[in-house]
């Protein structure tokens, strides 16, 4: 299946409409009596998605005590670290929203596990224990590099099999140590959304879309079972 494009004049709209089209989602999910299980991601365009979402619930029907929560990927830092990615979340959109505790599965931090691989092994419980066959809509930011999650060009996360969370380290972007979904659990969704801003992207969207090799590209390597779509301002699209 093709991936689709979505253009937006710049981050604040594509923000607006990525908030909108999550929350008719959820909106529909809820309406087929399902909890709809959404997987979050981090970073500058994330955190205006999430504001834009707490902005539009209360106009909508959406009941965040009935959405299942998770995280691509994380830092494995303390769990007050200003780089967590569950921090900038709960800052943006839980604390506004109130979603169920019991629905909400943050990554552990360095404080909630010895080593970044005991970390990986204890979220792959959770998600084998908690998780959905299928998540509803992964959400993934792309790096200037093409890197999705925490799955970098040229790291060996990128090769794991039989796994669905893979502990990350020597990070080419700090800090070191992480934790992502891999490859295979990422693709296992009915939508996959990419959102990226900003020029810096733009080249590695353009080697996205035109099917890099996924050890060059991580980005061109993750799509959904039933949609692909690509969030973008006009500057990650200028290369087009």
């Amino acid at each position: 299946m093709n991936p689709v494009v979505e253009r937006y004049g710049d981050k604040e709209a594509l923000a607006e409409a990525v908030a909108a089209r999550l929350l008719e989602r959820l909106a529909v999910a809820q309406a087929e009596g399902r909890v709809p299980q959404v997987v979050l991601t981090g970073g500058s365009v994330a955190d205006a998605v999430h504001r834009a979402l707490a902005r539009l619930t209360p106009q909508t029907r959406v009941d965040w005590s009935r959405v299942g929560l998770w995280w691509g990927d994380e830092r494995f830092v303390a769990p007050d670290d200003a780089d967590r990615n569950a921090g900038q979340a709960r800052a943006a959109l839980l604390d506004a929203v109130a979603p169920d505790p019991a629905l909400v599965h943050e990554m552990p931090s360095s404080a909630d596990a010895a080593d970044v691989q005991e970390g990986a092994a204890a979220y792959a419980a959770t998600l084998a224990a908690h998780g959905p066959e299928t998540f509803d809509v992964v959400m993934l930011g792309v790096g200037p590099d093409g890197h999705v999650a925490s799955l970098f060009p040229g790291h060996p996360a990128l090769a794991a099999e039989d796994l669905d969370v893979v502990g990350v380290t020597g990070s080419p972007k700090p800090p070191p140590e992480r934790i992502s979904l891999t490859l295979d659990r990422l693709n296992r969704t009915r939508a996959v959304w990419l959102v990226a801003a900003g020029a810096e992207k733009a080249e590695a969207v353009a080697g996205a879309l035109a099917g890099a090799p996924a050890f060059e590209v991580p980005a061109a390597a993750v799509h959904g079972l039933e949609e692909t779509v690509l969030h973008l301002d006009e500057a990650a699209a200028g290369r087009l």
